[in-house]
């Protein structure tokens, strides 16, 4: 396949799944887990810097991108549905063993993955994706009240995450210079999210993030007790997800390296030949 970037989609329990591949297959996987508003585009910019080395697989999520958008009346939009889809999907593109890069959405997917199959995870990159309390910011609070009372109008207050504006925010916020973050991603999110049901199907996934939180301590003590190699890179002005979620993976897991970058949510925007510079020195420890 060599360093081209492929797009393709494999069928999986009746769902389709896009993906973009690069790199030789039969070099070290790299699966690459995207978050909220986004899909696997977000990519477009680290792909090609480690498709050389490394076998490197980027789907998007279920309801997300290319891949399918079942009605509600036909799939729960659930994180555990999402992460079942997911670990099938890693069976039909014969991932085996791999190193997971994990943010956002990703990370409650990925960690699912990680927890249920741990002889399957090489090494665990978090940019951005949370495993902690502390990790979480008070930006979360109109989300967590909707968790508290499913009241309409706790679900109607959600849809400001929803807006144009807010995704634009997300992408621009905590970033040195917003001249430096390309229009492209957030065009192509804002698209997606403008779909008919898609808003829907978003509210409902801002819902089921508490299942996420639930299961902090079941992510902890996977870390705890398999001690993967993990490398958390972070955009330190994260609105959502703070640096303290990113300090935290040390204090269960001694394998956990931290690198802290003047970044955003979106740290890729900005930071993707740097990210990609640590996640190759650090996988090239693994590796040895």
């Amino acid at each position: 396949m060599g360093n081209a970037v492929t797009y393709r989609s494999v069928e999986v329990d009746g769902l389709k799944v896009f993906y973009r591949e690069a790199g030789p297959v039969d070099a070290p996987a790299v699966l690459l887990l995207h978050g909220f508003p986004s899909a696997g585009h977000m990519f477009r910019d680290l792909i090609p810097l480690l498709a050389d080395r490394y076998r490197v697989i980027a789907p998007d999520l279920t309801g997300f991108g290319q891949s399918d958008m079942p009605s509600r009346d036909e799939f729960d939009y659930t994180f555990d549905n999402i992460a079942r889809v997911i670990d099938r999907f890693t069976e039909a593109v014969e991932l085996r063993r791999f190193a997971v890069y994990v943010f956002d959405y990703g990370a409650p997917t990925g960690f699912r993955l990680a927890a249920a199959h741990p002889e399957r995870i090489a090494a665990i990159i978090s940019q951005n994706g949370n495993a902690y309390e502390e990790g979480l910011s008070d930006g979360w609070a109109p989300i967590r009240a909707y968790w508290e009372d499913r009241s309409d109008a706790n679900r109607e207050a959600l849809r400001t995450f929803l807006s144009p504006q807010t995704t634009v925010w997300q992408y621009t916020h905590g970033t040195a210079d917003e001249a430096s973050v390309s229009p492209d991603g957030y065009t192509l999110d804002n698209y997606y999210l403008a779909r008919p049901g898609a808003d829907e199907i978003q509210l409902d996934l801002f819902g089921d993030y508490k299942s996420n939180v639930e299961l902090y301590p079941d992510f902890q003590a996977y870390f705890r007790t398999h001690t993967p190699p993990l490398l958390a890179v972070w955009g330190r002005n994260d609105p959502f997800f703070l640096p303290e979620g990113a300090e935290a993976f040390t204090r269960d897991n001694p394998n956990a390296e931290v690198r802290l970058l003047d970044a955003g949510h979106f740290a890729l925007e900005t930071h993707a030949a740097e990210i990609a510079e640590a996640i190759r020195t650090f996988l090239a420890k693994v590796e040895a």
